[in-house]
């Protein structure tokens, strides 16, 4: 046997009495989570999202809780009568209730600006329709808003025409066609249309261009109030231009026939 015993030399090597070790990863720095550190982009997306939607409550909120105090308050302001006001224009409104209106003054405003008002639910579906086909075959497009559809552009929208609010005159329409009466529209809309540069309301419109109250209106000056409505700053009902004339006398023929008040009984 060799001295050295069963091992020799540089031969041998020392047996392994611990477990094996395995090679250790290199250690990877957390991600930080300090206060300056911007969200994930989905996250942000989500917020904004949620503030969108927020914003889109509270304002539908808003307009429910407006269109119920109007039903018995009166509008004190409009959109637009702000706007001239803050122009530094003069505004003029006399708000008077519906009985103290003349029966001629509120027969030539539907005539002439919405025949239909007692049978249609805030909406003339006939005369979308009848816009849309003029639009299509480039013919002049006529109004297709109804009393209803006016009196939501003016007391809870906004004057400029656009899409955007076209589409939010439909809606709003029907839910103001369903809380309030026919009676309350008309009268909403007698007192805050425009008659003339800076005038609301019929009642300051007779007394500034007839010297009279609203109650008091004749036939002829019923109908030539009621024709300058589709464009006031440039109609004068008591200056008419002979093609404006003649059509404040169509309205008055008109209004002598049969026209449709029995929703304002």
């Amino acid at each position: 046997m060799d001295a050295h015993g069963p091992f020799r030399g540089s031969d041998h090597e020392p047996s392994r009495t611990g477990p094996p070790t395995t090679p250790t990863r290199p250690t990877v720095p957390a991600a930080r989570t300090g206060p300056h550190e911007r969200p994930p982009r989905r996250s942000r997306v989500w917020r904004w999202a949620r503030r969108l939607v927020g914003l889109v409550i509270l304002a539908v909120a808003v307009l429910i809780f407006q269109i119920v105090v109007y039903r018995f308050a009166m509008p004190a302001w409009t959109p637009t009568m702000a706007v001239r006001s803050v122009l530094g224009e003069a505004v003029t409104q006399r708000w008077v209730p519906l009985g103290r209106v003349s029966p001629l003054l509120i027969r030539a405003v539907i005539v002439s600006e919405d025949a239909r008002f007692c049978t249609h639910n805030g909406i003339d579906l006939g005369e979308m329709k009848a816009a849309i086909e003029d639009a299509k075959s480039g013919s002049s497009p006529r109004g297709a808003s109804t009393i209803t559809m006016q009196v939501v552009k003016n007391v809870f929208l906004w004057p400029d025409r656009s899409y955007l609010r076209k589409a939010l005159e439909l809606p709003i329409a029907l839910a103001v066609d369903f809380v309030w009466p026919k009676r309350r529209i008309l009268e909403v809309y007698l007192n805050i249309a425009e008659w003339g540069p800076g005038i609301y309301g019929i009642d300051a419109a007779a007394r500034d261009s007839f010297a009279k109250p609203a109650s008091a209106l004749t036939s002829r000056e019923a109908a030539r109030l009621a024709v300058v409505l589709p464009n006031p700053a440039d109609r004068d009902p008591v200056h008419l231009e002979p093609r404006i004339a003649r059509v404040s006398q169509i309205i008055g023929a008109r209004m002598r026939g049969a026209v449709n008040t029995s929703c304002l009984d």
